[in-house]
């Protein structure tokens, strides 16, 4: 059941750290409650993880990253550079600590807990979205009618069957039909012969990432919302009647304030008591020219490849997950990786046309959740932590804070995810 958090006045005003699909869509909900909002952005909207993502809105996928399945890697593999999941070798403590956790959160039974609490999200999360299209955001979201998910073989098929049916078990909606490989091709003809099994799955939908966070921006400065462009945050102080940001630009008063800086978010919520680590997993993207590549959503599940058709001539593909730090440099090897796991199975594609090469840190949680709530202070709040599922659960992430902040009772949703567990 909903419980009372923060300040008894409802905030009249809010600075909101970060103009990524979360932050944006925090901004927007908050506005919609009448609070005057201030965005404070260190590049410019869309600049970070919410760029270059695979852009699936896909609830029957959006899962805990810490898995059963994620054990079976074994660390041979996570050192290996062409592996879906890569860990470049290094000291680093605080990482051995957060895959410490990681791996235990990895058993079945807190799996199916984690799942439930998915399950829970996933069913509101295109609604979030409609709202947003109804309130006037004009990047449209498109019907991915099905979903594709390839596999050279039925076996392989068959840990994604079973991931499907683990996850219904939790709670989730899921529509798929399992098919065969000359079925698959005559709705995907860019798929090629080694295909030999798939997975029709139905009810999801995709975007361009980049377009509909900028379509948000536009409609948060439409709605009166400010901001900030190329603007750093430094730090935030409690004032006791409110908070004070300090920034590159001089320092901004409100009355509470929102950290969502995705993988950036440690040093700003610290001070704050938020002791859950967010890990920076950073995928790879690049776009290819669309002729001769999937026409639909696509995703081959063994090599942790993702086509998404962006519209614009353009199909993004998209993939692996590589523990390391933020700043780090694209690593071509990864682009490669992706390239030679994907080549044998789809035809057409002109490899040597791609652009938009990019790596983005997705922040990440040792559980999978995000943190979504307050922090030890009732006037600093935290959304982030999603892992891969920002640009899938921003809408209602945002819209799930914003109630809680400007109503000062929190959703029921938000009790698992609450930043100081």
């Amino acid at each position: 059941m909903p419980t009372a958090i923060g300040p008894s006045r409802p905030p009249r005003s809010a600075v909101v750290v970060g103009a990524g699909m979360v932050g944006l869509a925090t901004a927007w909900s908050l506005l919609n409650h009448g609070v005057e909002v201030t965005v404070v952005e260190r590049r410019h909207p869309a600049a970070g993880a919410s760029w270059g993502n695979a852009g699936w809105l896909s609830p029957a996928l959006t899962l805990p990253l810490p898995e059963p399945a994620a054990l079976r890697y074994g660390l041979r593999s996570l050192l290996s550079p062409e592996s879906p999941v890569y860990i470049p070798p290094r000291p680093d403590p605080r990482l051995a600590r957060f895959l410490l956790t990681f791996t235990r959160n990895c058993a079945p039974r807190r799996w199916r807990v984690l799942a439930a609490t998915f399950a829970t999200l996933g069913r509101q999360a295109l609604d979030a979205y409609d709202t947003l299209a109804a309130d006037g955001v004009a990047e449209p979201t498109r019907p991915a009618e099905p979903c594709l998910i390839a596999f050279r073989t039925a076996a392989e098929r068959a840990a994604m069957i079973e991931e499907l049916e683990q996850a219904r078990a939790a709670g989730f909606t899921i529509a798929y039909e399992p098919v065969d490989g000359d079925r698959a091709r005559a709705l995907e003809p860019a798929l090629g012969d080694a295909i030999g099994a798939a997975v029709e799955l139905h009810g999801q939908r995709y975007l361009n990432p980049g377009n509909f966070v900028r379509a948000l921006a536009d409609a948060v400065r439409e709605r009166g919302g400010e901001i900030l462009e190329r603007t750093e945050v430094s730090g935030i102080r409690d004032l006791g009647r409110g908070v004070a940001v300090t920034t590159s630009g001089g320092q901004l008063h409100a009355d509470v304030a929102v950290v969502a800086t995705g993988a950036w978010l440690d040093a700003l919520v610290r001070p704050f008591g938020v002791r859950v680590p967010v890990q920076a997993g950073r995928g790879y993207s690049f776009s290819v020219p669309a002729e001769g590549a999937p026409t639909r959503p696509t995703y081959l599940a063994a090599q942790k490849v993702v086509c998404t058709p962006l519209g614009e001539g353009r199909v993004r593909v998209a993939g692996m997950m590589e523990l390391a730090p933020v700043e780090r440099p694209v690593d071509p090897r990864r682009i490669r990786a992706i390239i030679a796991a994907a080549r044998p199975l789809l035809r057409g594609i002109d490899w040597a046309a791609r652009t938009d090469t990019w790596v983005g840190a997705r922040p990440c949680t040792p559980d999978g959740l995000p943190l979504i709530g307050p922090t030890g202070s009732p006037r600093v709040y935290v959304n982030g932590g999603h892992g891969m599922w920002g640009v899938a659960l921003g809408p209602l992430s945002g819209r799930l804070l914003a109630e809680a902040i400007a109503t000062g009772t929190s959703p029921a949703e938000l009790a698992p995810l609450h930043p100081l567990r």
